[in-house]
């Protein structure tokens, strides 16, 4: 049986999601599935002592809560995650690295004896990788690892989802996480995973009480919010992304995930409302789950006794009397004291600060707050809007642009957010502003465009003028793109007037030197080497003077050339085709010459002419094996290629590459083949050969077979 309890770090680096095909990797698409979604992560919940959320619950009511110890063999986290696996776990000092609400995964061996791993995560762990307060983080994982040979695509459906992966030259290699914001435990629920994945209760065995399974048993699951409770692997054409076939499947899976009995609290607020003698009010808000025993525990400096809170629907309430003066830095502290062990949370005393006026003068750019505290003692606590400074019953001056709302802080703790409320008059619409640019220098005879698309407000007409230079026929003097062409050389300068419903703008200008026309000089760029099969980006930007650009093939393997009459066209350097199978091929055609073209740029003035020549990469088969067994018919053809690109390789009879086919098989991604097949059976008087191609130009004629029984 495999181990699934395998542990994978998460590099921290982004803030909410990261789709990463590791470097040299897969490509990763996530298809949305046909069927609607039914089901997920729902809710988070109070945070424990360890500041992470006490549980996670799903659409279905299931609650997981952490498995962050080592003395639960069915909810354990993993030794080497923690300093000193020898003590017992303790925060902070003896706390892992990472750990997992749900742990899920699924392993399969494809059809061509590799290993496939997909796990299915809600895991916890640090933002720097290090234990420290307020560094938690949780977030939801999909991970897809297998190998295979670069540029094979493939779907990959899973309980969660559907993801379309091409390999890398380090096979698929593809993570998703969701979630990793230190603090921001609520992403998680936008992550693909949930409901939890648990044991299927209709097949034997039942999962332990308490949990959604054993971890060190695969077992058929249920949970899928699509119903696929499996892992089907297909591969699909690299182009069309038809289904070639399928080439791996299970409904096994290993889970890990312990039912939440804790319900926790949360502490949303404790504030205090004293007189000026002294006495006053404490009131505690707090949540959990309903029917629970939230309680504040005695505190006798405040002259509080133990007493229970007020619950309705998960709220809970309480209002206990305060005697005597507040201490310094008070605190209550808040106990669910149905938990066990007992969920505790300690929350410092804040005053309740309102805010009684919150005004903007637009006219007179002022800002008027006015607020009270609940602290009402001989000694009150500054009030202060945050950004502007102390409330002192005068308005705040010279703010131009106040926020929507303000917030008023308390010294004592407490704060208070209201919106603002305007008055004065209205604005009106301001004038256009005008921007125009041209090319600042530019050839007699060409054309010379004016571009005052870059003007900025409502814009109603456009107007360009000439102001300097000889005089020039405009077109489209009238529109935001004008243009002329020069008859002379020297210095123009032309003027854009913008006007809207805000009147008109501030004329713009913007001056072209003109100089004498010249011919174009054509540069094609320089020669490339290139991979069969791959894209390929001409470069003819280095030409000058030039107007327009043209170009064709000259010579080579036929290619079609998109953006010919562009600056930078691309093509795709055609594979080298195989002889067809059985054959013989007496029409084929091997050719692996390079791909010439021919590069034309004009203006009035003339034309210009340059070649580019693009080569294939050169491919060279070592350490060829030949064998060929009379006894059972059998073809035994192995070797190596120097071009590790997941190429095709076709073995035929003969010294020329137009005999019999003896069969193909596919580069991997350590650059070698392997051909092992039955028949045709070889010439052997002379001296049997067989030739061998391949799809990215490598050939090898005439080499030798050797025969034995």
């Amino acid at each position: 049986m495999r181990n699934h309890l395998v542990r994978w770090s998460v590099t921290v680096g982004v803030t909410l999601a990261v789709v990463t095909p590791l470097a040299g990797s897969a490509n990763a698409t996530v298809v949305t599935p046909p069927t609607a979604r039914d089901g997920r992560l729902t809710q988070v919940g109070p945070i424990a002592e360890f500041g992470y959320p006490s549980w996670y619950r799903d659409s279905t009511g299931l609650r997981l809560e952490a498995c962050y110890t080592m003395d639960d063999p069915l909810c354990a986290v993993a030794p080497d995650e923690v300093p000193d696996p020898d003590r017992p776990v303790s925060y902070p000092d003896n706390f892992p690295g990472e750990f997992f609400y749900q742990l899920a995964d699924g392993s399969l061996t494809l059809a061509d004896g590799s290993d496939a791993t997909i796990s299915m995560n809600v895991e916890g762990a640090w933002a720097a990788e290090e234990v420290k307060d307020g560094d938690q983080i949780v977030f939801g994982r999909v991970r897809i690892r297998f190998d295979a040979a670069a540029g094979r695509r493939f779907k990959i459906t899973h309980p969660y989802g559907i993801d379309d992966l091409v390999a890398g030259d380090k096979g698929v290699r593809m993570t998703e996480d969701i979630g990793i914001a230190a603090g921001a435990f609520g992403q998680v629920m936008n992550s693909r995973i949930g409901p939890f994945l648990r044991w299927d209760p209709s097949v034997a065995p039942a999962a332990p009480t308490g949990y959604t399974g054993d971890p060190g048993v695969e077992h058929k699951v249920i949970g899928s919010p699509y119903n696929t409770n499996f892992i089907r692997i297909e591969e699909l054409n690299p182009t069309t992304g038809a289904v070639i076939g399928q080439v791996g499947y299970t409904d096994l899976f290993s889970v890990q995930g312990r039912m939440a009995t804790n319900a926790g609290v949360d502490v949303d607020q404790a504030t205090y409302t004293t007189g000026s003698d002294g006495n006053g009010v404490v009131e505690v808000y707090a949540t959990s789950e309903p029917g629970q025993a939230i309680e504040i525990v005695a505190n006798p400096a405040l002259g509080i006794h133990n007493t229970r809170l007020r619950g309705s629907n998960g709220h809970y309430y309480g209002r206990f009397p305060l005697t005597g003066p507040l201490p310094a830095d008070a605190s209550v502290e808040i106990v669910n004291a149905s938990d066990r062990p007992v969920a505790t949370k300690i929350r410092k005393l804040v005053d309740v600060v309102q805010v009684t006026r919150a005004e903007y003068d637009a006219d007179a750019h002022t800002l008027t707050v006015a607020a009270t505290s609940s602290d009402r003692d001989s000694n009150p606590g500054v009030l202060s809007v945050t950004g502007y400074g102390p409330i002192t019953g005068t308005a705040f001056t010279n703010v131009l642009a106040p926020p929507a709302a303000i917030t008023v802080t308390s010294s004592s703790g407490g704060s208070a957010t209201a919106s603002l409320v305007g008055s004065g008059a209205t604005f009106g619409l301001d004038a256009p502003i005008a921007a125009a640019t041209a090319n600042s220098t530019a050839v007699t005879g060409q054309t010379v465009k004016l571009d005052g698309t870059g003007s900025a407000g409502e814009i109603g007409s456009y107007r360009w003028e000439q102001t300097a230079g000889p005089a020039v026929t405009l077109t489209g003097g009238t529109t935001s793109s004008a243009s002329f062409v020069p008859t002379a050389a020297a210095t123009y300068t032309f003027a854009l007037t913008v006007t809207g419903p805000g009147g008109q703008s501030i004329p713009a200008t913007v001056t072209v030197t003109v100089v004498p026309a010249t011919v174009p000089v054509a540069n094609a760029g320089a020669d490339q080497t290139v991979t069969r099969g791959k894209a390929v980006t001409l470069n003819g930007s280095s030409s000058s003077n030039v107007e327009s650009y043209s170009w064709k093939q000259v010579s080579g393997p036929a290619v079609t050339l998109a953006g010919a009459t562009s600056a930078k066209p691309t093509f795709t350097y055609p594979s080298q085709a195989l002889p067809a199978s059985p054959g013989p091929n007496a029409s084929f055609v091997y050719n692996n010459d390079p791909v010439v073209f021919e590069l034309t740029v004009t203006n009035p003035n003339g034309k210009a002419t340059a070649l580019v020549t693009i080569k294939p990469q050169p491919e060279s088969l070592t350490g060829l094996t030949v064998r060929y067994r009379t006894g059972n018919n059998e073809w035994r053809i192995s070797g190596n290629s120097n071009l590790l690109v997941g190429q095709r390789i076709t073995a035929v009879l003969g010294g020329t590459l137009t005999g019999r086919v003896i069969g193909t098989a596919t580069v991997d991604a350590a650059g070698a083949f392997s051909i092992r097949v039955t028949g045709p059976a070889p010439v052997l008087n002379p001296t049997p050969t067989i030739s061998l191609v391949t799809t990215t130009g490598g050939r090898q004629l005439a080499f030798t077979v050797n025969v034995t029984n």
